[in-house]
């Protein structure tokens, strides 16, 4: 079954979008109380911003699971463990920020009194089955990982020095796939909620995400490729993110009062954003230093082919025993 189908029915994306949907049709559609006109707090922003995070974090856990198990990524699938306690951690922080914009929302007669009494019970849920969903899917992981590492070690073979260039970059390419989405979700709420940002600084970060999408593509083509400039570039250009996020994350708390008043709607979940996003960053860098030093050292005939899992049905397919010399490289410029 394709993920985008499943992706409609996933029961924590649909319970998210309840939610939306009560907001929406809480939400009032006038801005005046009595003869005063009320001002359009972003609060009115924040709320639709949050869901819409969630409920993309979860298609893309989706589509992620569905990578995984199509390539056999063992890594990517113990990585889908730590990101489902990120996503728990954030939907911790996120239940506070409602309850805030909805105190700030009702204090100003935008919003149906009922409203919060409506959605507190279903947001106190969410996270307990988010957490009970994370240890059930640390056990199917634990177990999908030995029945994975034996499929590894048919494609690669004995050698454990070329096994372990394998695992890391493995590593690697799972970790660009989770920093494109840290960096969508940090990008997207920065660029929605805080207010006051001036146009030179809202077309730079949204330069920097289309950037940031077509450099991932490229560091996984890169590293497929085993060439060393290009692995440079890669590297330079995440320390100047690290840089970014960095400056980010210390001018939400250092800035002028003003501008703190602008960061304040969003202030916890864009540092628990920007957090994340410096660890995996850290991890990418150190990760890519290491994959880098492994180029030519025989690992490239194993990382161009599409999968593992592809290339193991491809060989029961015509009767063939898995070459140990691995497949031809592909053209395929891909994140896999």
């Amino acid at each position: 079954m394709k993920p985008s189908h499943n992706a409609k029915h996933h029961p924590l994306t649909r319970a998210y979008r309840y939610v939306f949907g009560k907001f929406q049709a809480s939400l009032k559609d006038y801005n005046r109380v009595g003869d005063q006109v009320v001002p359009d707090h972003n609060e009115t922003r924040t709320i639709p911003t949050y869901l819409a995070v969630f409920m993309f974090a979860f298609i893309y856990q989706i589509v992620l699971v569905y990578d995984a198990l199509r390539l056999k990524n063992t890594i990517q699938i113990i990585g889908l463990v730590l990101y489902n306690v990120g996503i728990l951690i954030y939907a911790a922080i996120q239940f506070d920020q409602i309850s805030d914009a909805v105190a700030q929302l009702k204090s100003t007669d935008q919003i149906e009194p009922q409203f919060w009494s409506k959605i507190r019970p279903m947001l106190v849920a969410l996270p307990i089955m988010m957490a009970v969903m994370t240890v059930i899917f640390a056990f199917i992981a634990w177990k999908l990982y030995d029945e994975f590492a034996w499929t590894i070690y048919k494609h690669i073979s004995a050698d454990l020095r070329l096994k372990r260039r394998y695992l890391t970059y493995q590593v690697y390419i799972a970790l660009l796939k989770f920093d494109f989405f840290f960096f969508l979700a940090f990008t997207v709420q920065f660029l929605v909620v805080v207010e006051k940002t001036g146009l030179a600084e809202r077309i730079l970060t949204a330069a920097a995400l289309v950037i940031t999408f077509f450099l991932l593509f490229l560091a996984a083509f890169w590293v497929r490729r085993e060439s060393i400039a290009g692995m440079i570039v890669v590297i330079v250009v995440y320390f100047i993110a690290l840089a970014y996020f960095l400056f980010k994350l210390i001018r939400m708390y250092v800035a002028g009062l003003a501008r703190q008043e602008d960061y304040k709607p969003a202030r916890k979940s864009l540092t628990s954003f920007a957090v994340l996003t410096i660890l995996l960053l850290l991890a990418t860098i150190v990760v890519a230093c290491q994959c880098t030093h492994n180029f030519n050292k025989g690992l490239k005939p194993h990382v161009s082919n599409k999968s593992v899992g592809d290339v193991q049905n491809n060989k029961q397919y015509s009767g063939e025993m898995p070459s140990l010399s691995g497949p031809a490289p592909s053209s395929r410029m891909e994140i896999d």
